[in-house]
This record gives structure tokens, C-alpha cells and sequence, in this order.
């Protein structure tokens, strides 16, 4: 029943909200589906729910993690949505040279496309079927779409048809690997393994090995695009710069994931073939790729929303590194999800409360933001320094368990590259971040009062990154090992 309700409340109220015409009955409709779906996922927490639907939809701890990263940064994002709609219903309609504010977007179609976007989200990360896992990734993109084009500018069209065409290009190949996947389970008799991820990895050995290395290959390019792993992360800059910034969070802190979910499910089914050598090379191969791919554009970026969707492409190459490596790599992977999501989410919300202010996302335009909006710039400037791996915030300790298996498997050139990409990546951060917090407003703003709805929603994500680089919750811990076991880590 827990699982039904996480699909069905998201879906249910999206649908009322398509209807409802008073803004205040369908914001409070959008914060109470996402509380309810937050606080059903504590109860699976507390007692695991059983599988629905013949075990297609199952609550495992891979599940447990990404869609409890989903729900959390969801419910903080809903929060964010009320006042940025409300500002939004009265900002005055003028012509800015960077974006466009509501421009004729019905909030209506915004609000549901928000929520549907939760429930398919859900429908991914829990499926244990590939095709249904493919459908649901499918799903992601039709529903996500609309919210990139929210303020109905040439820019965010441009944006919205990049995501779509790139996004199913790539889910198209992936359809061509599970295609390879139901090859590789058929046997010469005429029968075949179910597409299930727990029948295919208990029955891996009867698997033929060079479709599954084709299966493998074809879901890693394809999700990987969705993923935003380099060089096929083209679709990601212009969406996450383009879209509002509280759809940049949910892009950039969920919706990654669950096209990392669908690269783990495929992963797994391969390691149990015994082909986990080749699946960890090419996933390591990706990853410095990524990084290296991250760092050459983040360096003078202009753009600040666009600098932190390169940084999104680093982190998903940090991921796809530590599942490459294996051992202890694996758990820290895992961690970094976890510390990732909730930074990057926190960033792109108070980039937004930058963006009202300064109407520019031009980061060589933008001075002073501590002296004009001070509790956004302290939270800028700890987003910064956390998603650069500064201590003592939970990215630090993820990346350094990662550092640590390198170094203990004697990879002595990936550390090399992984430390050297990271340095780049931080000085180049910093030398944006710090200008636009600090120096003198050239522009004359006066000092602005910020809402508590565009404040506390970043402030309890940094503060919960905070805190994981202090003490892991040893739940959190348990299931981190359980993620990293099935992937071969340990």
C-alpha cells in the first residue's frame, strides 16, 4: 500500500491542480502532497513495504536512497515554489536582457507538471522491470519538459527542444540495450529469463556475455545521456541555466539520479554476469571524462546558473568513477549522491534569489550580493565551498572515501587526475563565487528583505550537508553498504 500511495498522491493531486483555479488552494495542495510523500517515506524507512504489482514495483535500498533524495529535496523545493510563484504573480512585466519572468505561463499546468514529475520519478526509481524502468525514464523527460520552458522565452525553447531531442535520442539507445538485455536472457529452446533485475542477476550465468557487454554499452550511453555524463551532457547547460531555478534543483538533484538509477540497475546485472571489469572500465573512463570535460568550461564561466550545471557534470562523473572503481569507492559514490543532491539543490535555489535580485545571470554583473541580500550570500558562499569539497561539509568525506580506494588500489595516475581536476575546479569556483559575493554594488540596489520561503529551504539542505560531514546516521550507513554489496563494493 506504501508504495502505491507514493505513486498515487503525486499523481492525484497533479490532476486537481489543473483544475484549480485559486493559487493559494493549489500551492497548499502541492506543499501537502509533497509532506504526505515525505512522510510515507520515513515509514518505509521504519518498515520496509512490500512489492507491488508481482514484485514490478519494490522498495529496495536502492530505491530506499534515491527516492528518499527525491522526496526531501522535493519537499524543500515545494516550499521555494510558493514564494517563488507568489513573487512571480506580481513581478513587474518588463523586458530583461537575460530572462523573461512570467510570461502568460499558466501556473496551473506548472504546479502539475511539478507533481507528475514527482510521481514519474517515483515510478523509476522503484521499478524492477527494464522496460518498465525505461518508460518511466521516458516519462521523466515528457513531464519535465514544460517546466523548462516556464517563462516562454527563446532561450528556454531553445532549451526545452535541446533537452527533448537530446534526452530521447539517448533513451532511444537504451531501448536498443534492453533489447540486447532480452536477447542475452533467451535461451535456444525458445525461453527466456523475465527482464526482471532480480531474475537476470540470480540467473546471470546463463546470460550470453556478448549481448549483455552490448546491453551494458547501449543503457550506459543512453542514460548516460540523461545523466549528463560527458561528452554526452550537451542537453544540460542550456536546460539547468534556462529553467527556473527551483526546476534547475529538482533537474539537478533528482533527476540525474534517477537515470544513474537505471546505469546501477544495468550494472548490477552485468557484474553478476562476470563481466564486472569491463562494466567498471568503461564507467571510470566516463567519469574522468566528465570531470575533465567539467573543468575546462567551468573555468571563466559568465554564466553562474550555467557554471553550476557543469558542475552537476562533474559530480556525475565523481559518481560513475566510484562505482568504477569498486571496494570501498562504491559506499563513497553512494555518499556522494546523497551530499550532491542536497548541495547542488541548495545552490540553484539561492541562485534564484540572486537572479530576482540582479535580473542577470551574468556572474561578472553581480556584486556585493553579501551587503544587498546577506543571508543568501552566507548560504552562496557555503554552497560554494561545500560542493567544492571543503571541510567540514559531507562532500568532503565522500570525496576523500573515494581518494582513500584509489590510493589503496594503487591507481596512483586516476588519484593524480582526480585531485588535480578537483584543484581546478575550486579555484575556478572561487575566484566567481567570492567576486559576486563580495565588492561593491555598482548597480545602487537598495538592500533587500528576503522571504523565509526563499532562505529556509537552501539554509536546511546546506545543513544537512553539513552535518553528514560530521556524523553518518548509522541507517543511512546500512544502507549505503547494502547499495555498495549488490554493486560489487564493499
Amino acid at each position: 500500500m506504501m508504495i502505491w500511495a507514493l505513486i498515487l498522491i503525486p499523481f492525484i493531486a497533479g490532476l486537481l491542480s489543473l483544475f484549480i483555479r485559486v493559487d493559494v488552494l493549489r500551492r497548499s495542495i502541492l506543499i501537502a502532497a509533497a509532506v504526505c510523500h515525505t512522510a510515507i517515506i520515513t515509514l518505509c524507512w521504519l518498515e520496509n513495504p512490500e512489492p507491488i504489482l508481482a514484485g514490478w514495483f519494490a522498495f529496495d535500498a536502492t530505491a530506499k536512497l534515491f527516492l528518499s533524495i527525491a522526496s526531501v529535496l522535493f519537499l524543500c523545493a515545494s516550499f521555494y515554489a510558493v514564494g517563488y510563484l507568489k513573487a512571480e504573480r506580481h513581478e513587474p512585466k518588463k523586458d530583461f536582457e537575460e530572462e523573461e519572468f512570467f510570461v502568460n505561463a499558466p501556473e496551473a499546468i506548472f504546479t502539475a507538471c511539478l507533481l507528475m514529475f514527482l510521481m514519474t520519478m517515483t515510478l523509476a526509481i522503484t521499478s524492477q522491470h527494464f522496460g518498465l524502468i525505461w518508460v518511466a525514464m521516458e516519462a521523466t523527460t515528457l513531464v519535465s519538459a514544460p517546466l523548462i520552458y516556464f517563462h516562454r522565452h527563446h532561450r528556454s525553447l531553445e532549451a526545452t527542444w535541446k533537452y527533448l531531442l537530446i534526452c530521447s535520442v539517448g533513451i532511444a539507445i537504451s531501448l536498443l540495450g534492453n533489447f540486447f538485455l532480452a536477447i542475452a536472457a533467451s535461451a535456444p529452446d525458445g525461453s527466456s529469463i523475465p527482464l526482471m533485475r532480480s531474475d537476470l542477476a540470480a540467473n546471470a550465468s546463463q546470460l550470453l556475455s556478448p549481448w549483455v557487454k552490448a546491453a551494458f554499452i547501449f543503457i550506459l550511453v543512453g542514460y548516460g545521456t540523461k545523466m549528463g555524463l560527458a561528452p554526452l551532457h550537451t542537453w544540460l547547460p542550456d536546460a539547468h541555466s534556462e529553467a527556473p531555478s527551483v526546476v534547475s534543483a529538482l533537474l539537478s538533484g533528482t533527476l540525474l539520479n534517477c537515470a544513474f538509477v537505471g546505469i546501477l540497475r544495468a550494472y548490477e546485472v552485468t557484474a553478476a554476469a562476470g563481466l564486472l571489469p569491463f562494466a567498471q572500465n568503461l564507467l571510470i573512463l566516463f567519469g574522468l571524462v566528465s570531470m575533465a570535460f567539467a573543468a575546462v568550461f567551468i573555468i571563466g564561466q559568465a554564466d553562474y546558473k550555467r557554471m553550476l550545471a557543469y558542475s552537476s557534470v562533474e559530480h556525475m562523473g565523481i559518481l560513475a568513477l566510484g562505482v568504477g572503481l569498486g571496494g570501498a569507492a562504491v559506499f563513497g559514490s553512494m555518499l556522494h549522491t546523497v551530499n550532491h543532491s542536497l548541495t547542488k539543490a541548495a545552490l540553484f535555489l539561492v541562485a534564484g534569489n540572486i537572479l530576482a535580485v540582479y535580473k542577470t545571470k551574468i556572474a561578472s554583473h553581480v556584486k556585493g550580493v553579501f551587503s544587498l541580500i546577506s543571508v543568501s550570500g552566507f548560504l552562496w558562499i557555503a554552497g560554494i565551498l561545500a560542493i567544492t569539497g571543503f571541510p567540514p561539509f559531507g562532500t568532503f568525506l565522500s570525496e576523500f572515501t573515494i581518494l582513500k580506494a584509489i590510493i589503496e588500489q594503487g591507481r596512483y595516475f586516476i588519484a593524480a587526475a582526480y585531485l588535480g581536476l578537483l584543484a581546478i575546479i575550486f579555484v575556478s569556483f572561487s575566484a566567481i563565487a567570492f567576486r559576486m559575493a563580495q565588492g561593491r554594488n555598482t548597480e545602487n540596489l537598495p538592500a533587500k528583505n528576503e522571504r523565509w520561503l526563499s532562505i529556509v529551504p537552501p539554509a536546511v539542505l546546506l545543513f544537512g550537508v553539513l552535518v553528514l560531514g560530521v556524523y553518518v546516521p548509522k541507517q543511512l550507513t546500512n544502507v549505503l553498504h547494502d547499495i555498495a554489496l549488490l554493486l560489487g563494493g564493499n
